[in-house]
């Protein structure tokens, strides 16, 4: 795996630093940012930045607005590290597409174990995907465009997923009326184990259900197996 260039977007200058010297000691070359106007001036400049860990309470627009803005114009791992630890912004960050979210005062070891793991799952992902040639699944009328990683409808629209939802999607494609459980799918989606109380594969799987039900007449594609987990019911159509 080539050098992780990560960038943090933080306006606390301790913490900034904190992490600057924490990742730099594993081998990861920093970036930093202390807003969103900084955030979008270091990725223009940076075509390679492969991880953005960023607080959500930032001067300017918050870091769940830039989320957004980041989502729709570059495909990078996206971790939130915030002092937030309220439920309901955890879902929100989630729902918006980050791929992990950690709450302050956090364990540096614990940080560098899920970023190392986040980044090691998504730059091999990416690797491979410049070796394979360009492959679409189709079912039920859908088609799932792994070049792209867009979702697009019977109807002609296209949803650009998040990285956990394409992640997410591509594994049960690949392993039609099998079911997952919650923790094979964590662990495709970001690299790490399930915790309890941890919610984030149920938000990934009601984000990518949101998709399917823009269109009335589409079957159940992912079924929920209570107790167990889920499962891809939809109709593959083979090449």
């Amino acid at each position: 795996m080539d050098t992780p260039h990560i960038l943090i977007v933080e306006d606390e200058t301790v913490t900034r630093t904190t992490l600057q010297h924490l990742f730099e000691a594993e081998g990861y070359s920093v970036l930093e940012a202390t807003d969103g106007e900084e955030m979008h001036q270091q990725l223009l400049k940076n075509k390679d930045i492969h991880l953005v860990i960023m607080d959500i309470n930032l001067p300017g627009k918050n870091g769940l607005l830039l989320a957004r803005e980041l989502r729709e114009q570059k495909d990078v791992a996206l971790m939130f590290l915030t002092g937030r630890d309220n439920e309901v912004d955890k879902i929100l960050g989630l729902e918006i597409g980050a791929d992990d979210y950690i709450t302050k005062p956090f364990n540096p070891r614990e940080l560098t174990i899920r970023a190392r793991n986040l980044l090691t799952r998504t730059m091999t992902s990416h690797s491979h995907q410049l070796d394979e040639e360009v492959a679409e699944y189709k079912f039920n009328g859908w088609q799932l465009d792994v070049n792209s990683r867009s979702l697009n409808s019977p109807s002609g629209e296209s949803f650009k997923l998040p990285r956990s939802e394409y992640r997410a999607l591509e594994m049960f494609i690949q392993n039609p009326g099998k079911i997952l459980t919650r923790g094979d799918l964590l662990r495709r989606m970001t690299g790490r184990d399930l915790r309890p109380n941890d919610r984030t594969v149920d938000v990934t799987i009601r984000r990518i259900r949101k998709h399917f039900e823009s269109v009335p007449s589409t079957a159940e594609i992912i079924s929920t197996i209570h107790g167990e987990g889920y499962r891809f019911t939809g109709e593959l159509e083979v090449a």
